[in-house]
This record gives C-alpha cells, structure tokens and sequence, in this order.
C-alpha cells in the first residue's frame, strides 16, 4: 500500500510540473491525419480470425448486430464527453480482474471505427497480462514493449484494421519491468512521437487493474480521462469508491461502466453512468 501511495504522489508531482499538455481540438484531429496518409496505409494490416473473436466475446467489428449497441451507445458517449472538454487520450482501468475491461476495450475499438471520418489508435498496456493482444490472437513481432523501450519503431509494430483504426500490441515476449516502463519518461515520449506522427482523433489505452499493481499509478498522468469498468455482482461498492479516488488523483475520471448485468432497466442489458 505505502508503494502505491508513493507512486500516486509522484505522479500528482509530475503532472502538476507538466502542467497541461497541448490539446487540439477533437474536430481538427482528422486534420492531422489527413496530411500523413501513407503512415497509416503503412501499417501491417491484420486478418481476424472469427474463433478468436468468439472466444474473446468480441462482436462482429463490422457492426449491424444488436450485440453491438451497448458498445456503439458507449462510444457516441465517450466521444460526446471528450469533444467538450478536448481529450484524446482514454484510458480504460478496472478495480480488479475480471471486470471484461479487455473485452471491453476490443469491442469499443470495432465501434470507433465504423465512424468512418474517426482515426483511433488503440494499445494493449497491461504488460502483465496481454489480454487485448490475446483476445484478438495477434502476437506482432516487434510488439509495444520494443516500441516503449525505443528498441524498434510503431510503424514496425503497429496493426492496422482498415484505414481509420490500428492497435499496438504485445509479443509473446513479457516486459521485465513494467512498472517502470510505463512510468518512464521514455513512454511518454513515445507515446508523443505517435501522437504527433499519425495525429489520431483518439488513443485508447487497455490498462492493467488498478489493485494488481502501481503500473497505472506513474502512467495515468499522460492521459486526459480514465474509463473505469466494475463488474456487476463481483465488484464491491467500496472497490469502486477507491477506484474513483484514485483515478481522480491522477487524471479525469471520464465515467463508471457497469459490465456483466444481468438485470438491468436498459434495452441492452449494459448501464454506465457518466460523469
């Protein structure tokens, strides 16, 4: 406990001495994007194989299913919220695992891209587990860790799927020190490296539980808002009272999504709350 306390308050240093970034406005991003298409047609494009997809509870990316409303609603949202306030960095968190924050990330990520005029960069950061990178059965060699670690570049690394939306995944090779990594300031120079050379509208960040370990606690403040995802019937109402203190130390708290509702008053059998 006394480590994450310590790595909160160096974040909250660090934060208040970057002071806030230079943010675009989420309109002007496609601008950006628009003057460098050749490093987006650049990226390895990926096939998706239909058992993985169903293994990991990921929706037809194409869309037209109502499995996909939930996600399409949490998305319309999500970009709503980001568009008054300017944000273009989302991480998406949980108290603990289990929560489908992986799933659930997959799936927001097919949705981002059916807006067509919308391009999104999504990125497996839950060096500890891998879990986006599984569920969609891709293992690029070089994967992010390399990119973090300024060992190969993320057009080597970087997966495209269509022309709008591309992800960053991991290898089968674990980093050694993920804390460390993440809270690096070789990450968040990366990280703008990326943002400057593919201007994306969005970065989507799948990060590791916030009560697993202090990896969130030094990272969370090179994003704009945090996402954070409970799971009905699993997590306490206490595990997401400090989640929301936490998260709120460090960054904005973008909204609470309740997953795995059984009962529920919606349509679609998913409620979020938004904050």
């Amino acid at each position: 406990m006394e480590r994450l306390q310590a790595a909160i308050e160096k974040a909250r240093v660090q934060r208040d001495q970057q002071g806030e970034r230079g943010i675009r406005p989420l309109a002007a991003a496609s601008a950006l994007a628009a003057d460098a298409p050749s490093e987006w047609q650049e990226l390895t494009q990926i096939t998706l194989v239909a058992k993985h997809l169903r293994r990991g509870r990921i929706n037809a990316p194409d869309g037209g299913h109502a499995e996909n409303a939930p996600f399409d609603l949490l998305r319309t949202r999500m970009l709503q919220l980001c568009k008054q306030n300017n944000w273009h960095r989302v991480a998406i968190v949980s108290p603990h695992a289990g929560c489908g924050k992986s799933t659930t990330a997959a799936n927001l990520a097919f949705s981002l891209a059916r807006q067509s005029e919308l391009n999104s960069l999504v990125f497996d950061f839950d060096l500890r587990r891998s879990g986006l990178s599984r569920l969609l059965g891709q293992r690029p060699r070089p994967g992010m860790t390399a990119v973090l670690e300024e060992r190969a570049e993320f057009s080597d690394a970087g997966l495209r799927y269509g022309d709008n939306l591309a992800f960053g995944l991991l290898s089968e090779t674990p980093a050694k020190t993920p804390s460390e990594l993440l809270q690096s300031s070789r990450a968040a120079g990366v990280l703008n490296r990326i943002e400057t050379r593919y201007g994306p509208d969005l970065m989507l960040f799948d990060m590791p539980p916030l009560m697993s370990s202090d990896d969130n606690y030094g990272f969370l403040q090179n994003v704009d808002c945090a996402l954070i995802l409970a799971a009905a019937e699993e997590t306490a109402m206490t595990q997401i009272d400090v989640a929301e203190r936490q998260v709120s130390e460090l960054t904005n708290v973008l909204g609470v999504v309740l997953n795995k509702c059984r009962y529920t008053s919606g349509a679609f059998g998913h409620s979020y709350e938004s904050y």
